[in-house]
């Protein structure tokens, strides 16, 4: 059996869990989540936990019954928490400053960054190194977050460039070739 899908979830007060044949609505305080069951998973509500089962134990049945147990209490923890990741700028000259919904890096390049931020992510530029990226579905958050980690990532000699907060980087040694440095 599954050891992630065979888990119940608890639903908090204040939490509205409407069960459809083909996935799983949720709606709290922060906002509405829907989440996908696989054909073949089942769901269904005992006082105050969600439960999934699966019609058979096939290898794949036992993937997917994790798998939806895990999307949804993602989407739980989303419409009552919400999710954050949050980015440092590292480098001389590199900031970041929200304008009307655009997200404009400078990172070291002929011409600063604009990123458009999307309706459902908020993003908060607390210093101009800092950034937190905040919304409910787990998923966009992680997307957002990505996109801009990628912009430019940690060079490897300088450890420049934008990170997660608490990454832990490894800094490596000038080249063994190089000379007069």
């Amino acid at each position: 059996m599954s050891r992630v899908g065979k888990k119940p979830i608890a639903v908090p007060a204040g939490v509205t869990v409407v069960l459809l044949a083909d996935r799983i609505e949720f709606e709290g305080k922060k906002g509405k989540l829907a989440s996908p069951l696989h054909e073949g998973i089942t769901a269904r509500t005992e006082g105050g936990t969600l439960v999934l089962a699966r019609k058979d134990d096939s290898k794949s049945q036992k993937a997917f019954h994790g798998l939806c147990r895990a999307l949804a209490a993602n989407c739980l923890q989303g419409v009552t928490q919400g999710y954050q990741k949050q980015l440092e700028i590292v480098g001389v000259g590199y900031k970041a400053k929200l304008d009307k919904g655009v997200l404009e890096i400078s990172l070291g390049y002929s011409k600063p960054i604009l990123y458009p931020v999307p309706a459902d992510v908020e993003i908060v530029v607390e210093k101009p190194t800092l950034l937190t990226i905040r919304g409910i579905d787990k998923q966009r958050v992680g997307k957002v977050a990505d996109d801009i980690h990628r912009l430019r990532k940690p060079d490897p000699y300088k450890l420049k460039g934008v990170r997660y907060v608490g990454e832990k980087l490894v800094k490596k040694e000038r080249k063994a070739g190089v000379s007069g440095a």
